[in-house]
């Protein structure tokens, strides 16, 4: 358990992860009130990046549960070893009694069991990455898992975390989460960086980059979602084109090297032909 807003920034910071007063506080909170942490935000913003933070702070498990169109109970939750089942089945012995198939031996744990099973010795985190990607039905299956931390199990029962585990949410809200399910949860949204933050993530991260160039990839970038795009670079676009400048022994920016790795920071063709040559030699210029 970290002991206050400033004790959390500061775990934080240790692993090179730069978060702003909001987030310090709602992770602050949700730690302390055993609550889920949901995490809104443009994609690429380091919403992702607080759960693989969390897991090497307090040195336990990461569970992710990548959510999808479609994804389900047996994908998130749980579901029966049927051929195991079967089997156990055929192999009894004439007259003995049929063995017990709905026990726990006959269940494969999908991660949302994983998270709360009671053989863990310690407390995991949690990472339910994308759920605004998944089908709203499937939220309801989250509700007693967020209010209780504990699934129920037709043949089973319920069970119950031993150690309740840490939960982080993410969503890049291209649809509304339920208010049931945000009821349940810390809210925070994870803004794109200023440039001065922005500046210090890269350092952290990428210490080798010079400073230079660091600069004025930043500046560049921060130009670059003042722009009229189908999709903004975020800091993770950020910290690949500064890296991908490495290796090409580049020290500071020029047109032609801007317009030859585009792709590192934009996603969407039209978007690298908006930005490639006139305006992106425009914003450079202004930047110099």
């Amino acid at each position: 358990m970290l002991s206050s807003i400033e004790a959390t920034a500061e775990a934080l910071a240790r692993e090179a992860y730069i978060a702003d007063p909001g987030l310090c506080t709602s992770l602050f909170l949700a730690l302390r009130m055993g609550k889920a942490l949901l995490l809104e935000g443009e994609p690429g913003v380091g919403k992702t990046e607080v759960a693989k933070v969390l897991a090497r702070v307090f040195d336990t498990t990461l569970i992710r549960l990548q959510c999808y169109e479609g994804i389900d109970v047996a994908q998130a939750v749980y579901e029966w070893n049927y051929p195991r089942q079967l089997l156990a089945l055929q192999t009894r012995h004439d007259g003995a009694e049929p063995e017990e198939i709905y026990s726990e031996r006959f269940l494969l744990k999908r991660p949302l069991l994983q998270a709360i099973d009671a053989a863990n010795e310690r407390a995991p985190v949690l990472l339910i990455d994308e759920l605004d990607r998944a089908d709203e039905e499937f939220e309801s299956f989250l509700l007693e898992l967020l209010s209780d931390f504990q699934i129920s199990i037709p043949e089973l029962g319920t069970l119950r975390a031993r150690h309740r585990p840490i939960v982080i949410v993410t969503s890049n809200r291209t649809r509304e989460l339920h208010d049931a399910l945000k009821r349940r949860c810390v809210y925070h949204w994870i803004d794109y960086p200023g440039p001065e933050k922005e500046l210090e993530i890269v350092r952290r991260k990428l210490p080798g980059v010079g400073e230079r160039l660091a600069a004025q990839v930043v500046a560049f970038v921060q130009a670059t979602r003042r722009q009229d795009l189908a999709k903004p670079p975020g800091v993770a676009e950020t910290l690949d084109w500064a890296e991908a400048l490495t290796h090409l022994s580049a020290h500071e920016l020029s047109p032609a090297l801007v317009d030859a790795t585009l792709g590192m920071i934009l996603k969407y063709q039209d978007d690298v032909d908006t930005l490639r040559g006139a305006v992106a030699a425009q914003i450079l210029a202004e930047l110099k």
